[in-house]
């Protein structure tokens, strides 16, 4: 179950990512990052910098919501190709997602959102 793994490991990294292009915009605000108050600053966020934030809050969701989907199919001995076919497109699903969420692109992000929703029930439909 190589590729699903790896596709976890993507998925991990990801909120982290949205995390750096939060940091880059918390560090544009008066006074620099204010690591003493963080979620204070990051409620004076506007435009891109909050969009990017919002990105991150999501994408924490989704990966608990993937960590259970490829738990499941592992311990079930789903078979790995079509596992890893679906655990792909959620990976592809979310990189558009975050994308579409810091452009503020609403409609293109609810239907990247649906399509990783997709990739999850069809991961545990094939563990089944």
């Amino acid at each position: 179950m190589t590729t699903p793994l790896i596709c976890l490991v993507i998925i991990a990294v990801m909120p982290y990512i949205y995390a750096g292009i939060g940091a880059y915009y918390r560090s544009q605000l008066p006074g620099g990052i204010d690591n003493k108050h963080p979620r204070q600053q990051i409620s004076q966020l506007q435009g891109f910098g909050a969009r990017a934030y919002a990105a991150q809050q999501n994408a924490w969701e989704a990966l608990a919501v993937f960590i259970v989907a490829i738990l499941v199919a592992h311990l079930r001995h789903a078979p790995e190709t079509q596992t890893s076919l679906f655990a792909g497109l959620f990976v592809v699903a979310r990189i558009f997602h975050g994308f579409f969420y810091i452009k503020n692109l609403d409609l293109l992000r609810s239907l990247a959102f649906a399509a990783g929703l997709v990739c999850v029930i069809s991961i545990l439909w094939v563990s089944w």
